[in-house]
């Protein structure tokens, strides 16, 4: 019962956040400037009877309210209006670019968990030893560090210096890979390109710098939580009964630390992948990875409003997808009480 109405709560708290975005988004076409017809459809120059159907289609005429609900009637089904620069719906080439991001996200997540986990054990488990403060001395660097001059710099060591790696886009101009999904790896997969194996080779050696320009900040972060939770639970009450039971270090560890000292911290490591999304569209700038963030800065430059509203729509509110669903992925594998004592930096 308790689950089902905490289920109500946070779809009820979605709901409202989306309708809150939605609201700004329609108020941005009135802020930017140029006609407000013009940034809500996209339409550069409509004629008289085509700005009249439009009037007709987004209920110009009839108050604010109406406006609005028109509005949002229109952006449920995809209706979201046309790009100014390119004259393409806003909602497929969002569909196009948001794939990018997320996959770059998702590598990059990956990387800090592979990395941030094990390395935050061994300091925890070493506590004001000489790993233990090597590595926090590596993480503290790494979470200071900021995610633009990272990226800069790993182009000028590892592209330009030495030139092992490429500093641009997903893969290599010689091969035309067909969009299917978005995501750069599933799609060379599943077409039927020439040499699979060398495009897949050159896909992810484009994946490797802007992946590690996300992860390494993360990374810090994941072995600074994990560490401060494994030297809590270390220190708890029936990890030093279990070792009065005699068992060894490894064996208290495994058998009743690992679990104890993962679970607290599940939330603040899930909730990171909002945090990489949004580095992301600062490393596709750089990089040139034909994400979300990209397509923004371009729509940017170019004063393209109603792409602008259109994206920052879309980013928002996956976001808050994303953060709700985790927090109740989490509650339902792992249902802390109210009074829980979360892992610090």
């Amino acid at each position: 019962m308790k689950m089902l109405i905490y289920l109500g709560r946070r779809l009820n708290l979605l709901l409202i956040t989306l309708l809150i975005l939605c609201i700004a988004s329609y108020i941005l076409a009135f802020l930017f400037p140029g006609d407000p017809l013009t940034n809500l459809s996209g339409n550069p120059s409509p004629s008289d009877d085509q700005a009249q159907q439009l009037r007709l289609m987004y209920a110009l005429d009839e108050g604010a309210l109406a406006g609005f609900w028109q509005y949002l009637k229109l952006t449920l089904v995809g209706e979201w209006g046309l790009s100014l620069s390119s004259q393409n719906p806003i909602f497929d080439d969002i569909c196009q670019f948001l794939p990018a991001s997320i996959e770059l996200s998702l590598y990059a997540m990956f990387v800090s968990l592979l990395v941030g986990i094990p390395l935050g054990i061994i300091a925890g488990l070493n506590h004001r030893r000489i790993s233990d403060m090597g590595i926090l001395s590596v993480s503290l660097v790494g979470f200071s560090l900021p995610v633009f001059w990272l990226a800069l710099l790993l182009i000028l060591i590892f592209a330009l210096q030495w030139g092992g790696l490429p500093m641009s886009g997903r893969v290599s101009l010689l091969y035309d890979i067909p969009h299917q999904t978005g995501f750069i790896l599933l799609d060379i997969i599943m077409s039927n390109v020439a040499n699979k194996q060398q495009v897949l080779l050159d896909a992810l050696n484009h994946l490797i710098l802007p992946t590690l320009s996300l992860s390494i900040v993360t990374s810090s972060l994941v072995i600074r939580l994990t560490r401060r939770s494994v030297i809590n639970v270390m220190a708890s009450d029936y990890i030093k009964a279990a070792f009065a039971k005699g068992l060894s270090r490894p064996q208290v560890f495994w058998r009743h630390g690992m679990k104890n000292a993962l679970l607290p911290i599940m939330p603040q490591l899930a909730m990171q992948f909002t945090v990489l999304l949004t580095n992301a569209m600062i490393v596709e700038v750089i990089f040139s990875w034909p994400g979300i963030g990209e397509w923004l800065i371009q729509a940017i430059y170019q004063r393209d409003f109603p792409a602008i509203r259109g994206g920052m729509l879309a980013v928002s509110a996956l976001v808050v997808i994303v953060t709700i669903s985790v927090d109740l992925l989490i509650r339902m594998i792992y249902p802390l009480s109210k009074k829980q004592i979360h892992a610090q930096v």
